[in-house]
């Protein structure tokens, strides 16, 4: 995925609200600036600036990555430059308030996410390699095959382990029934 598809997910999000891009640099914290640029597909987005923008208009980040076009059998990869590689498997169901990812992280490579929207917990499996999860001050060590629950609304991370590692990472909205599905609130 590049970013162009960014651009109209984000373009699309913005005109389906009725927002200026003054205002929606105010919810998102997104200078507007920035999301101008986004919005020309002159600068592609980090996973960070994307989970504001999500964030500030109360999505899933799938909503605004998501480019399956209904068909389930297609799973879109998104590589952020400079950070890491997302896989959406399953993109967010307002049904179950939920969303999965597959993530790859290299040798040793490491991540930190920002605080999700109030209630948002992750669940991560490890598929191979070690992952450690930073969850509070404290950093959890995981092998394949093992998971952790956590609460995502505060600022948390991932780190891989000598040889890289591949986890799921599952994203469950407590606050979904509020979520704007093609630009429309609905409960």
């Amino acid at each position: 995925m590049n970013s162009d598809d960014i651009t109209l997910k984000l373009r699309d999000v913005r005109a389906a609200s009725g927002l200026s891009l003054s205002k929606v640099a105010e919810m998102t914290g997104v200078s507007k600036a920035m999301l101008g640029q986004i919005e020309r597909g002159e600068s592609s987005p980090t996973i960070a600036t994307l989970w504001k923008i999500a964030k500030g208009f109360q999505l899933p980040l799938s909503a605004l990555i998501d480019t399956m076009n209904g068909d389930p059998s297609v799973f879109q990869t998104v590589t952020f430059p400079g950070t890491i590689e997302v896989k959406i498997v399953f993109p967010f169901d307002p049904a179950l308030g939920a969303e999965t990812f597959h993530v790859n992280l290299k040798p040793n490579q490491s991540h930190e996410s920002p605080a999700h929207a109030t209630g948002v917990t992750e669940e991560v499996f490890v598929l191979n390699g070690t992952l450690e999860i930073l969850r509070g001050d404290e950093w959890v060590s995981l092998q394949a095959g093992q998971g952790l629950r956590f609460a995502a609304d505060l600022p948390h991370g991932y780190r891989a382990g000598p040889k890289g590692a591949a986890f799921l990472n599952m994203h469950h909205y407590a606050q979904h029934t509020e979520f704007v599905e093609n630009g429309k609130a609905h409960s």
